[in-house]
């Protein structure tokens, strides 16, 4: 580069990513991950129902699914910018109206407004963002971006752990309203670039930006498939691993030891995947990570002793599982359709993760955990059919 030539556009993406990763960080923190911690403190203080205090979430991801198509839409026509900071304002509206609320309802309707955050503020917007500011080029930054997305509960539980026992559920609530005012905000509006200009007309017609031929159509129904079953099987093994883990005889300790695993395994895989550059098709990326959760919840399905190892083999396919979702995408559509098409395939994931739970509930209550184990093995199985018919159509 010529002396006194502006920086290339990659020297400067350092500072977009850490602040995407930050803000990612503190919105999984405060949202999805917030009930493992507060849910019992509310339940306790308030009295209303944990079900009902837990079933906030859902009614969140449910929200975040009804938005996701429509902050797609936003992206890609206005830039990740102006939604980003949507998303803190309004993570911060909702967790304030958790913190104030005086009956359940009002905690729901403050659910309600999380729910449209994460819409606006999770991975696929965040995704989104980079694809409408890199283009083709995009795979790397979101590849570093999991990889920062992947400290959201080791930083926020211990965190909202310490604020509950200092200032209450309540008090964890506004500070976490706080942060997003204080943090998120500024570093999305500050450090976030402003998107490039739309094609022209004529480049519309030309760069890939038009309907979509039948065979994307195909592509696009398989992989909203692997999103919906991906998306299941996560929520299904967050929400009730510690009670299959008892059931196979395991102390409560140790399973919370063994879920601990999960986390670190996640990282892990991402760093592997980062070390090898993109050197290949994402749909590799999708297809180890699908055989990994699948081989992982095999084991664990048949009982065979190692159950450490087998969460991590889970674990690590879970990690790059989030990479995929980001860069399969933006490889069989394009950079110009990607903020489109991921605000699309949010939506029924989302779905996915929010009746999951419950459905895993019956089978426990029903047919008992071993039904459940081979429920996710199933699932997993169906997911890894779906990639391999995407091979076929991509």
């Amino acid at each position: 580069m010529a002396p006194g030539s502006p920086p290339r556009p990659e020297a400067r993406r350092w500072p977009v990513i850490s602040a995407l990763g930050i803000v990612e960080i503190l919105a999984w923190g405060s949202s999805f991950y917030l009930p493992a911690v507060l849910a019992g403190p509310i339940a306790g203080d308030t009295g209303w129902p944990l079900a009902w205090v837990v079933g906030g979430l859902a009614l969140g991801l449910l929200a975040a699914a009804y938005a996701s198509p429509h902050v797609g839409v936003a992206i890609h026509r206005h830039g990740g910018r102006p939604v980003l900071a949507a998303a803190a304002l309004l993570l911060a509206a909702g967790l304030t109206t958790l913190a104030l609320a005086p009956a359940l309802p009002v905690y729901l309707a403050g659910w309600l407004l999380l729910g449209l955050g994460m819409g606006c503020g999770l991975y696929d917007p965040a995704f989104a963002t980079l694809g409408r500011l890199y283009g083709a080029q995009a795979r790397p930054a979101i590849t570093t971006l999991t990889l920062w997305g992947g400290f959201a509960s080791t930083v926020c539980w211990p965190l909202s752990a310490f604020l509950v026992a200092q200032v209450g559920w309540r008090g964890t609530c506004l500070a976490y309203a706080g942060l997003h005012l204080g943090i998120t905000l500024p570093l999305v509006l500050w450090l976030i670039p402003k998107a490039p200009a739309l094609p022209t007309a004529a480049a519309h017609r030309t760069g890939g930006t038009g309907p979509l031929s039948a065979s994307e159509w195909r592509a696009f129904l398989l992989f909203a498939g692997a999103l919906i079953l991906g998306g299941a099987i996560m929520s299904l093994v967050s929400v009730h691993l510690l009670t299959l883990l008892q059931a196979r005889g395991v102390a409560l300790a140790s399973a919370v030891s063994y879920g601990a695993l999960i986390g670190p395994a996640q990282v892990g895989a991402r760093i592997v995947e980062m070390s090898f550059k993109g050197r290949h098709h994402p749909l590799w990326t999708l297809t180890a990570a699908l055989g990994l959760v699948a081989l992982g919840l095999m084991l664990l399905a048949l009982g065979l002793p190692g159950v450490g190892l087998w969460l991590v083999l889970y674990g690590g396919g879970n990690g790059i599982y989030s990479i995929a979702r980001g860069t399969v995408p933006l490889a069989l559509f394009g950079p110009a359709r990607y903020p489109l098409v991921v605000g699309r395939l949010a939506r029924p994931g989302l779905v996915a993760q929010a009746l999951a739970p419950p459905v895993g509930a019956f089978v426990l209550t029903q047919a008992g955990p071993d039904a459940l184990w081979w429920l996710l093995l199933a699932l997993s199985l169906a997911n890894l059919a779906c990639v391999g018919a995407l091979w076929r159509v991509r």
